[in-house]
């Protein structure tokens, strides 16, 4: 059933990206797809932070921005999933149109500026899955949070979502790399990243209760070498308990058409690939595999998730292929990574990591 997506592809592809979008939003609240998990498989279990993750493949933050498709998205073979970004106030973001695709490169650029329903709202999903969800349904979830576009005081914003979320989470991520946001990335300067991380780890134990969920920061492809051997070397004093690499770039590949790659925003999908793999090989390096991984950026089959692992990341994320590939995506993904392990000789999904 779920392989009809592919069928029903090119009418999607009529409706502007951001419409197409949020119609798979409501359908999803109405319909929820049927379940394609892949067999649960050993191999590609892990236990991080203290929680078994039943696949190293997980839905990246920016689909579901307010917490409201938890549970059916957790149908589909994640072993987990990033909802956010939530900021404290309800925000419009960037002007329309915003989210523009390129199905001949399979890339996407979007300039949305973190348009969500504020905390409020988000909080009310969020409380809603955890208290309907069932023993099956029950996913590992991490909310990812930023910072409204008028805050002159970041860490006031991340210290607020901190409190009101840090003992309700499965772990929490701090995006200080999107490109939409001016000045957003400036967080990620070595002077900025300590002590913001530093007020956050204060905030999250003031308010974790009888939960401690590990913090993760989600950092930008376009770090020169210089920046990644400082950030490395920030987060390891820190005590920073993970890492997402990476989020969208603002390069623009020379062979993409002018049409597109003019637009402004960040770049996501099969270009941003092979770069988001090479800040993951410098990032592990850097910081000596002491902290674990999370590979985002450009996965659009088991080999792209494969590569990140061994390039030093111990899980992935993934988003734009859902766009081209359709929702039996994670699935696929799983049963052919066990492939992969079979044919290098693997016992387990963590013996690969690093490995490259």
């Amino acid at each position: 059933m779920i392989c009809l997506y592919k069928i029903a592809r090119p009418l999607v592809f009529l409706l502007p990206a951001e419409t197409a979008h949020n119609l798979t939003l409501k359908l999803l609240k109405i319909f929820p797809l049927p379940t394609c998990q892949s067999k649960q498989n050993a191999a590609l279990s892990q236990t991080l932070w203290g929680k078994t993750f039943k696949s190293p493949v997980g839905l990246a933050a920016g689909f579901d921005k307010n917490a409201e498709v938890i549970a059916p998205m957790g149908k589909l073979g994640f072993g987990f999933i990033e909802v956010g970004t939530v900021t404290p106030k309800p925000q419009d973001g960037n002007p329309k149109p915003r989210i523009f695709r390129c199905p001949a490169h399979r890339a996407v650029i979007n300039r949305m500026g973190f348009p969500n329903k504020g905390f409020d709202y988000f909080y009310k999903n969020f409380k809603r899955y955890k208290a309907e969800k069932s023993a099956e349904q029950d996913i590992i979830t991490g909310l990812n949070i930023g910072m409204n576009k008028d805050q002159q005081a970041p860490e006031k914003d991340y210290n607020f979502l901190i409190e009101k979320l840090a003992s309700e989470a499965d772990y929490l991520t701090i995006n200080i790399s999107s490109p939409n946001t001016p000045g957003l990335r400036d967080l990620q300067k070595k002077e900025n990243l300590l002590a913001l991380i530093t007020s956050i780890q204060a905030q999250k134990e003031k308010s974790r209760g009888n939960n401690n969920p590990p913090l993760f920061v989600k950092l930008a492809p376009d770090l020169d070498d210089t920046q990644i051997q400082d950030i490395a070397q920030t987060l390891l004093e820190s005590g920073i308990d993970g890492i997402i690499l990476t989020n969208t770039t603002l390069d623009r590949p020379a062979d993409l058409p002018d049409t597109f790659r003019n637009q402004t925003g960040g770049l996501s999908g099969a270009p941003v690939k092979d770069k988001a793999t090479q800040t993951i090989r410098k990032f592990y390096a850097a910081t000596n595999g002491q902290i674990p991984i999370i590979g985002c950026g450009g996965i659009s089959n088991a080999d792209d998730a494969y590569e990140k692992i061994k390039a030093g990341a111990t899980l992935v994320q993934l988003y734009s292929a859902l766009i081209y590939e359709g929702p039996s995506l994670p699935a696929q993904i799983n049963k052919d990574l066990l492939a992969c392990l079979a044919r290098d000789g693997y016992s387990s999904i963590a013996d690969a990591v690093g490995q490259e």
